[in-house]
């Protein structure tokens, strides 16, 4: 599995390969194919909004985006499968943690974790899509947490 995180954010005071290692362990607990590529970038608020009002019409920031590719098919046996981008606004995150009375670690792992389900064909438009990807993000976080100890 490959896995790319890149940001813009300068100086970024984030790890990233810890990022790295999260969405490389939740494409394994969805089994996700050894091939599959996937890239997460974590951008500033300015640049989200962008995004958010450009391709869902929604104006202002938003915590995470997921991007699917049109067709995520190698194109030969020796390319990766791309699966799609996960952009998340660190700056919003930690506005929500505070919010939310959590940790800004917690609540980058979990848009992590919800950007990656999204790729691996997750939603949350009904009520009971809604449950099933939340349980599936406390699954991977508390496997994650128990991998750690």
């Amino acid at each position: 599995m490959l896995v790319r995180v890149s940001s813009n954010r300068d100086p970024e005071p984030l790890a990233l390969d810890a990022f790295e290692r999260l969405a490389v362990f939740a494409l394994r607990m969805e089994e996700a194919p050894d091939a599959v590529e996937l890239s997460v970038a974590l951008v500033g608020e300015a640049e989200i909004a962008h995004l958010n009002s450009t391709y869902r019409g929604v104006e202002g920031p938003t915590d995470v985006l997921s991007f699917e590719c049109d067709e995520p098919e190698p194109v030969d046996s020796d390319e990766p499968i791309a699966i799609g981008d996960v952009v998340i606004a660190p700056d919003v995150a930690l506005r929500q943690a505070s919010e939310l009375g959590t940790t800004v670690e917690a609540e980058l792992d979990l848009l992590l974790v919800h950007g990656v389900l999204h790729l691996l064909g997750y939603d949350h438009e009904l009520d009971e899509d809604a449950a099933a990807m939340q349980a599936r993000e406390r699954a991977v976080l508390a496997a994650w947490a128990n991998a750690a100890r």
